[in-house]
């Protein structure tokens, strides 16, 4: 069968889709946040914790904001949105790492995190790879419009993503997810602030 141009609904279906589990992610950090405020002497929030929480919500936001250029891919068979839901799932799993059902067995935030943390950099250094695929989707025009910047971003991330598995140096955590903080919001304006 030869592909042809998809129908302009078919574009509305896979939004709600991915909308479905996107919303989960979002329901997971908020209902994680509260928890703070609803049980404040429960659980000792961590900062390094909290960041990637701050990291994961702006990069599902960013994520959600690139969904408007979905139209723009010009086939969309079986594969491509079973890729578009697994993408969304890693941020699901991201999310539910962030914040699981309980930490009473880690005692605190940091003790958990930092127990956790081969899973969490491990599925963010996918979810970056995966990132760099999805981009790639959209063909290569849209992907070279983003410059060397966009790939080496990833790839940076990809690779400080591996170390932050394997180390559990608190200084190196604190400066990555800074700067990485940094860089997001500074790559959010400066590529995708208003969409055309």
């Amino acid at each position: 069968m030869e592909p042809h141009a998809p129908d302009p609904a078919l574009f509305g279906h896979i939004r709600v889709v991915i909308g479905m589990v996107i919303s989960l992610s979002m329901a997971r950090l908020l209902t994680g946040l509260a928890t703070f405020v609803q049980h404040p002497g429960k659980d000792r929030p961590y900062w390094i914790h909290l960041a990637w929480v701050l990291s994961m919500f702006l990069f599902i936001l960013h994520f959600w904001w690139w969904e408007y250029r979905l139209p723009t891919l010009t086939v969309i068979g079986f594969g491509v949105y079973l890729f578009l839901i697994c993408y969304c799932c890693l941020f699901f799993f991201l999310c539910v790492l962030l914040f699981p059902a309980s930490i009473e067995e880690y005692g605190s935030y940091e003790q958990y995190f930092m127990s956790r943390r081969k899973w969490f950099f491990l599925l963010l250094a996918l979810t970056y790879a995966v990132d760099l695929l999805d981009t790639a989707l959209k063909g290569t025009a849209y992907f070279g419009s983003f410059g060397y910047e966009y790939p080496a971003r990833n790839l940076a991330y990809i690779v400080l993503a591996c170390i932050a598995a394997w180390t559990a140096n608190r200084r190196f955590h604190a400066a990555f997810v800074t700067l990485g903080l940094i860089h997001q919001v500074s790559w959010i304006f400066r590529a995708f602030d208003i969409l055309d």
